[in-house]
């Protein structure tokens, strides 16, 4: 994402229009493969096309568990093996985290298909314990426990007695929102926003911060066998303060895909190229421009 581009922004149809500047791609998964319950099979194709050319293909998610988990729920939603080198997430992140802080007392605020996470720090020899908050030593926030019910406001009382104990929270999923078919979900990164405003200390892991990225280029060097040239780099995400924020930070050119998270910009033609000017107050509200956008990934 070079700054003489940063006022311009073309719009494309398939990733095949500038897919030869690039030797490897960064992908968003949920949102731009699928939306946590069905894939979607132009953008895989667009990806194994790519692959298939020569080029490497890292996932790279806010997902808060580690990387295997992830990777069997992107296949059974129909993803194919041919569409991916490898997968890096939040939650590998994460486990790194859990290793620098002091004291093995931890306070899970999430569901309990996250509890992945703890077995991941446990295999590296660090056994974190699962406490209450009154004996925690830090807090591990991977979303709202039961997020199809819950809103961050439920949260109010413990953040602010967490608050008060001067805890550290570690933020899984710095996302704030995310679409599960049509319903709109809070998560982490919504409660450690809250977290903050009410002085909080917070450390975030995954997108838009750097160790998710240095991980992921590391991947992509590891499938092509050589080093890569970071303006050959294409980051695709659906996320402006994440996917194309955590791009801008790493240094990498974005593909922006409109039709994701941000999709009221399309009125009711989703389909369709986003609204011009709102995709511009957009990008000027965030003050950031990626290099494309399109409604969706595909060929």
């Amino acid at each position: 994402m070079r700054q003489e581009q940063a006022q311009i922004v073309r719009q494309i149809h398939g990733l095949g229009e500038i897919a030869d500047r690039y030797d490897a791609i960064l992908c968003d998964i949920w949102g731009v493969l699928h939306n946590g319950v069905t894939s979607f099979a132009p953008a895989a194709k667009a990806l194994t096309s790519f692959r298939q050319r020569g080029g490497a293909v890292v996932l790279i998610s806010n997902a808060p568990r580690p990387s295997p988990p992830i990777r069997r729920q992107v296949l059974k939603l129909g993803v194919p093996e041919e569409a991916i080198d490898a997968i890096v997430t939040s939650g590998d992140v994460t486990v790194g985290l859990m290793e620098d802080e002091d004291g093995d007392r931890v306070l899970h605020i999430g569901p309990a298909r996250d509890l992945s996470l703890f077995a991941a720090a446990e295999a590296t020899g660090r056994r974190p314990r699962l406490v209450a908050l009154e004996d925690a030593q830090y807090a591990l926030c991977t979303g709202l426990r039961d997020d199809e019910s819950e809103t961050p406001d439920d949260y109010e009382p413990e953040l602010s007695a967490m608050a008060a104990r001067g805890m550290t929270m570690i933020c899984a999923n710095p996302d704030i929102v995310i679409h599960r078919g049509e319903t709109l979900i809070y998560c982490a990164g919504a409660l450690a926003g809250r977290y903050e405003e009410l002085g909080g200390r917070v450390v975030y892991a995954g997108k838009p911060y750097a160790p998710i990225y240095a991980r992921a280029l590391a991947l992509a060097e590891k499938a092509r066998g050589a080093a890569i040239d970071k303006s050959r780099v294409l980051a695709i995400g659906d996320g402006m303060k994440t996917d194309i924020a955590g791009a801008a930070r790493a240094g990498l050119d974005a593909l922006f895909v409109t039709g994701g998270i941000h999709r009221s910009l399309h009125g009711e033609r989703p389909a369709s190229p986003a609204d011009p000017a709102g995709l511009q107050r957009l990008y000027e509200e965030c003050g950031l421009w990626p290099i494309a956008a399109i409604p969706a990934l595909q060929p």
